[in-house]
């Protein structure tokens, strides 16, 4: 129960972040909860890859690459979701904070 309950908060997140953003745009909630799925499928194969194959720029840059990394998931999954648009590699990066502030928002309330 606990997994369906952080879906839907992550969905719930996806549209917070994308209604306060004017560069993306989620169709819907149906959408929203796509979006979070694949994202949280992304962050749990492709990220650790990203983050092993770029330790020493990340080093170098103090971990502030990660934002990068991150930015760059979001294009993925922008890619991959058709109900979901992410107009530029600035907009992913703003999005990727907005929604990780909303998500552990949300966490610490539910």
């Amino acid at each position: 129960m606990g997994i369906i309950i952080k879906i839907l908060l992550s969905g719930v997140a996806v549209l917070l972040a994308a209604y306060i953003l004017p560069g993306v745009q989620v169709d819907g909630f149906v959408s929203a909860l796509i979006v979070a799925i694949v994202l949280a499928i992304l962050n749990a194969i492709v990220r650790p890859i990203l983050v092993l194959l770029t330790i020493p720029v990340t080093i170098l840059t103090l971990g502030l690459f990660l934002l990068v990394i991150n930015a760059i998931i979001i294009l993925l999954a922008s890619s991959l979701v058709s109900g979901f648009t992410v107009d530029g590699f600035l907009w992913a990066l703003i999005y990727s904070l907005v929604l990780s502030l909303i998500s552990a928002i949300l966490d610490a309330i539910f």
